[in-house]
């Protein structure tokens, strides 16, 4: 269902290439070009200019990307509705989640699931993204969401939701006045951080090396378990962390924490499914599409 040249479109902008897109879609790249012809050609407006060898967007073209995406989704949301009018859904799902997804994020969407899904009788185990990676091939739990860019043999990674990690301080620790820094500043101020095997030291160590600066070039003071205690830890002492944004939304809202910026780290990630390569039971495919027809909400 949907209008395939959208789904088209979609994929031409987020590749920026016909080619890229045609391989994406299993066509050929004169079709791709004929449905992007088709979509100006009704709109009477151009979607892309070439430079070079290279394309990009029109301004045209990203309001129609914005509003395609939005389509997009909710075709899909609507598709997942109706298939539940027709089947009936029970068992068992082992859910396993790292610890910044399942402290901020995992148990909004459990909620709405077992509301939607009362006969199924769904677990949930919480751990750091190796953790988690070791539990899905041990056969603990059936699907994980993790954090970061750690990828095991014999699983299947599937983004979900992109992630921010940010630096941050107390407002009344000394280094509060602090706007921005430098890579090599950030690396002289005592820092706070999650442990080894978090998604977030995998984070921070890819963006360090990028300035050929290693987890060993900070000033490291303490590793902590969980985002809670660092969140505590920075309470009572004169230190900065890095952290999910989605994890201190409430005390920037209060004015207890504030963002350090530092341009030159790029610390963006994307939060992943993870499963078993091979067979999905029908409850992971299930709460895999309920958990991407909730997450314009997050």
């Amino acid at each position: 269902m949907g209008d395939f040249r959208l789904r088209v479109f979609v994929s031409v902008a987020k590749n920026m290439s016909f080619t890229k897109a045609a391989k994406e879609l299993y066509l050929s790249q004169p079709a791709i070009s004929k449905h992007i012809h088709e979509l100006e050609e009704q709109y009477k407006v151009r979607l892309f200019d070439r430079i070079g060898s290279q394309i990009q967007l029109t301004h045209e073209g990203e309001v129609l990307r914005e509003h395609a995406i939005r389509i997009l989704d909710a075709y899909k949301e609507l598709a997942f509705e109706m298939n539940l009018l027709t089947q009936t859904y029970e068992g068992e799902l082992r859910l396993g989640a790292s610890s910044t997804l399942s402290q901020y994020i995992i148990p909004s969407i459990i909620g709405g699931f077992l509301k939607k899904f009362p006969d199924i009788k769904l677990s949930l185990l919480s751990g750091n993204t190796q953790e988690i990676e070791k539990a899905l091939l041990s056969g603990q739990i059936d699907l994980g969401i993790v954090e970061g860019e750690h990828f095991e043999s014999g699983v299947n990674y599937s983004p979900y939701i992109k992630d921010e990690l940010v630096i941050v301080t107390h407002t009344k620790s000394k280094y509060a006045s602090l706007e921005e820094i430098t890579v090599d500043e950030f690396c002289k101020l005592p820092v706070v951080l999650r442990e080894y095997g978090s998604g977030t030291m995998q984070v921070l160590s890819r963006a360090l090396d990028a300035h050929q600066k290693k987890i060993s070039s900070l000033n490291l003071i303490l590793t902590l378990g969980n985002t809670e205690s660092i969140k505590t830890f920075l309470s009572s002492g004169n230190a900065i962390s890095v952290v999910s944004i989605r994890s201190i939304l409430r005390e920037l809202k209060n004015g207890d924490f504030k963002i350090i910026d530092c341009p030159e780290l790029d610390l963006e990630r994307f939060f992943y499914f993870v499963q078993k390569q091979g067979f999905a039971s029908k409850n992971e495919q299930l709460f895999i599409r309920y958990a991407e027809s909730y997450k314009r909400e997050l």
